[in-house]
């Protein structure tokens, strides 16, 4: 009876021991699959059991329109994450191998596989689920690394030299304080500062530049400030000292501006060696030659008006020489075509065998002295008159500063030359000719000009490029309209134009006594009370009301003056124009519209080698 008993006891004991384990077994793993909500929170269990003993980073977990759906879907893609996360620790190399020893995780690799066996599409729908979500992640994190460039690249290459200068200026004003110049401490340490500073800035433009204690100073500098301000935070005081700086800068820069423009004229006036060199050369091979051999052909094309006549006055040899090939270079038929090149007694000889060695093909071209002209003296001309009074003279060559024009180009010497003012005395030189095209020495054809003999001028005297598109080129920046004489005469709003490509129809010019209008004008001007010096301003008036405006492709200004001259205005131009104090054969040219020039230029020639004349 008692064994008996005994083994209902021990029986009872091991039921109620083991039925527990039996049950929690069963619920746990059995009921896991079935049932998704507890599915879901055993694996937030294993989840925070992994996170806990590994320190893996989270994954990412991408939220989309969808992710309502429901809980059996979010559980899927759950599972599947980790499973990619799984076999990716597997394929780094084994690092994450400790993980294959757990327990917990073989039962929900078991499961899985289970699953998987039983609905073998599910997983392969969510592997496809899981890749657009793969996606999604790459691009943010690539877009985070291009925001991350762009902020990098916004960032000023000297932001740091900028920081220093700043720190430059806010140091001169501590310095200049009265409460703090007299801590004797505090200005020798700012000092020593200002002087770290300067020396760290050196010519650096860039913070590439800088030396690697630039960082130090800077540093050091804004504890220096910071002791400053504490001592005097009086803001008054400091924007006071900071308007003094600024009117102290503005005049400087009024001062600086004054001298730089003074040096572009005299450099605009200087003769480089190499120019002044070449018509000393062809001078010097000129009266080497025969007598015989000092003339050019063709003399018969000169006066015939069926031809293509250009008028072209110049005393620099290598200017003029640039436009005729340029001319030559782009017309059909060169035969047809004459240039009457006109220049001063001093480079005759120069010009004369420059051409004479270098022939325009076949084109006829012939080379005047001015001094020959008899006709043209300050008996006839009032300009000639003008330039030789004691008014004029004492206006060039005496030095009153202070009462000398605020425009300095107008004291440029070729003012004073007679060759600047023979565009208004074409009948008188050209006698037999109907047409003539007139071109500067500073301007570059690209394109077939006979076009213009063509033109109906419309009873007109010449035809221009109008100018006004631009404000200032109109009637009152170039004539004193307080004078009365100009206000009744003139509108201070008409459009301008410019000399350097005109045709001329001189029978018209008879035919309206144009050179009179000029010449009274001239008289009128003798004081310069009118306009000042130069061609332009008599032309507007000479010409008044007898132009004929052309397309604006034919003639495009500004190459000498203005680098922002559109690529598109210049390729379209049928001659560009170096008007301006920045010739391309000057140092000071702009160097992206010198080459226009330069290709024109034989730089191998032996005269211009002997002279040194490079591009």
């Amino acid at each position: 009876m008692k064994i008996k008993l005994r083994k209902s006891v021990v029986f009872l004991l091991m039921v109620t021991v083991l039925a527990p384990i039996g049950l929690y077994t069963d619920n746990t793993l059995g009921s896991h699959f079935t049932s998704s909500s507890s599915r879901n929170e055993f694996l937030e269990d294993v989840s925070t059991f992994e996170s806990s003993t590994t320190l893996k980073e989270p994954p990412d977990v991408v939220f989309s329109e969808n992710s309502t759906k429901s809980t059996s879907d979010d559980t899927s893609s759950r599972i599947t994450r980790q499973l990619t996360e799984e076999s990716n620790s597997i394929g780094n190399g084994g690092k994450n191998q400790s993980l294959d020893g757990n327990p917990i995780r073989q039962v929900i690799d078991k499961a899985v596989a289970e699953k998987g066996e039983e609905n073998p599409m599910a997983i392969k729908g969510l592997s496809r689920k899981v890749e657009p979500q793969k996606l999604q992640r790459s691009s943010q994190i690539s877009g985070k690394t291009r925001t991350k460039k762009q902020n990098e690249q916004t960032v000023p290459s000297d932001a740091r030299i900028c920081q220093l200068k700043d720190q430059l200026i806010r140091a001169k004003i501590y310095l200049s304080l009265s409460s703090t110049r007299n801590n004797l401490h505090f200005i020798r340490e700012l000092r020593l500062r200002i002087k770290e500073v300067q020396r760290a800035l050196g010519d650096a433009t860039k913070d590439s530049e800088l030396p690697r204690n630039a960082l130090e100073r800077l540093k050091a500098m804004e504890q220096t400030l910071l002791k400053g301000k504490q001592m005097d935070n009086d803001c008054s005081s400091v924007i006071k000292k900071l308007r003094a700086m600024l009117h102290l800068s503005e005049e400087q820069l009024r001062a600086h501006k004054k001298h730089a423009l003074f040096l572009t004229q005299l450099t605009a006036k200087t003769i480089p060696k190499g120019l002044h060199c070449l018509p000393l050369r062809l001078t010097t091979e000129y009266f080497t030659l025969n007598s015989s051999k000092r003339d050019f052909l063709k003399n018969e094309n000169l006066d015939n008006p069926n031809l293509y006549h250009y008028a072209l006055f110049s005393d620099n040899v290598l200017a003029a020489a640039v436009v005729v090939n340029s001319t030559v270079t782009h017309t059909k038929d060169p035969l047809k075509h004459v240039f009457h090149v006109v220049t001063d007694k001093l480079n005759y000889a120069a010009m004369k065998m420059w051409f004479l060695a270098n022939p325009p093909g076949k084109a006829t071209i012939h080379v005047q002295n001015v001094d020959e002209f008899t006709w043209l003296n300050s008996s006839y001309s009032p300009v000639l008159r003008q330039l030789g009074s004691a008014s004029m003279i004492d206006y060039y060559f005496k030095n009153h500063r202070a009462e000398s024009d605020s425009n300095l180009k107008f004291r440029n010497p070729k003012y004073l030359s007679i060759m600047n003012h023979l565009r208004f005395y074409l009948p008188e030189i050209f006698p037999n000719l109907d047409k003539i095209l007139f071109l500067d020495d500073d301007v570059v054809v690209q394109k077939e000009l006979t076009g213009l003999w063509s033109l109906d001028l419309n009873g007109k005297v010449i035809g221009v490029v109008e100018t006004c598109g631009e404000s200032f080129h109109r009637f009152d920046r170039y004539l004193n309209f307080s004078n009365p004489l100009i206000s009744r005469s003139f509108s201070p709003r008409a459009c301008g134009w410019a000399f350097g490509m005109n045709i001329f129809d001189l029978d018209q010019w008879r035919k309206q006594n144009i050179t009179q209008v000029y010449h009274k004008w001239q008289n009128l001007n003798h004081d310069r009370l009118l306009w000042k010096l130069g061609t332009l301003p008599p032309g507007l008036i000479t010409f008044w009301n007898h132009t004929y405006a052309l397309e604006k492709s034919w003639h495009v200004l500004g190459l000498g003056y203005n680098a922002g001259v559109a690529q598109r205005d210049i390729d379209r131009a049928a001659v560009i124009h170096y008007n301006g104090n920045l010739k391309p054969w000057l140092e000071i040219g702009i160097p992206k519209f010198r080459s226009y020039w330069a290709k024109f230029v034989d730089y191998d020639h032996v005269y211009l080698r002997e002279c040194n004349i490079t591009p």
